[in-house]
């Protein structure tokens, strides 16, 4: 069985945050490596976020810390996410790893910054992974307690 955190782990570890943008209501995605250009528009004609080598997508709860403290999170006033965002531009990723019964994701930052996923509505954490780096891209997320990949709907 294969070791999916493990595997992101070891694909994330040194590459730099190259974009944290927010999607649909608190969702945030953070864009890890090289980044590759979106071919998608939005609704009102502007291109769609680039994408990374490696993804971290949160969907709904969230939190984003220093060293000490919480620095904001999906429940803080928007007014402080991006500043934020911006604030983790060109750190490093040191490590990637679950923490909980129920696996929430934890992205460690050079700098001592971390993002973490924090789940507390009902069903399974919300955060996915995105591995973009071959053209069979790996998705995998948390399903019933497991560390899963997502497995591509044929066409």
């Amino acid at each position: 069985m294969m070791d999916w955190i493990e595997h992101f782990r070891a694909a994330a570890k040194g590459l730099v945050v190259a974009h944290v943008w927010r999607g649909y209501g608190s969702a945030l995605f953070v864009e890890f490596g090289a980044l590759t250009p979106t071919t998608r528009m939005l609704k009102d004609g502007r291109p769609s976020a680039p994408s990374g080598e490696i993804g971290l997508m949160i969907e709904a709860d969230w939190r984003i810390e220093n060293a000490c403290t919480i620095v904001c999170g999906s429940g803080s006033d928007e007014e402080f996410w991006e500043p934020t965002f911006a604030s983790l531009i060109g750190k490093h990723v040191v490590n990637v790893e679950t923490f909980g019964r129920l696996p929430e994701i934890l992205v460690s930052l050079s700098d001592g910054f971390h993002v973490a996923s924090f789940s507390t509505l009902e069903g399974d954490p919300g955060w996915t992974l995105f591995d973009r780096r071959s053209t069979a891209p790996i998705t995998v997320h948390c399903r019933a307690g497991a560390i899963i990949e997502e497995q591509a709907s044929p066409a």
